[in-house]
C-alpha cells in the first residue's frame, strides 16, 4: 500500500471506527513480530468486530 493510502487507511480506522490509537499501537507492535494483514491483526486480537472487519475489507477494495 503506498504511503499516501496508508495514512488514509490509518485515519479512517481511527475516525470512522473509532479505533483508538492504544489498540493501534498493539496491532503495529504485534505486527512487527508476526507479519501479516494489519485488518487481520486487529481481528485476532479483539480489537475490531467482524462487523468492522467487513467495513474495513469494503474500504480497502475501494481505496
Amino acid at each position: 500500500m503506498a504511503p499516501a493510502n496508508y495514512s488514509r487507511f490509518l485515519r479512517f480506522l481511527q475516525e470512522d471506527l473509532a479505533i483508538s490509537k492504544a489498540s493501534m499501537a498493539i496491532a503495529l507492535r504485534h505486527r512487527e513480530q508476526d507479519p501479516g494483514p494489519l485488518p487481520m491483526i486487529l481481528w485476532q486480537y479483539g480489537l475490531v468486530t467482524l462487523e468492522q472487519l467487513d467495513r474495513i475489507y469494503d474500504w480497502l477494495e475501494t481505496a
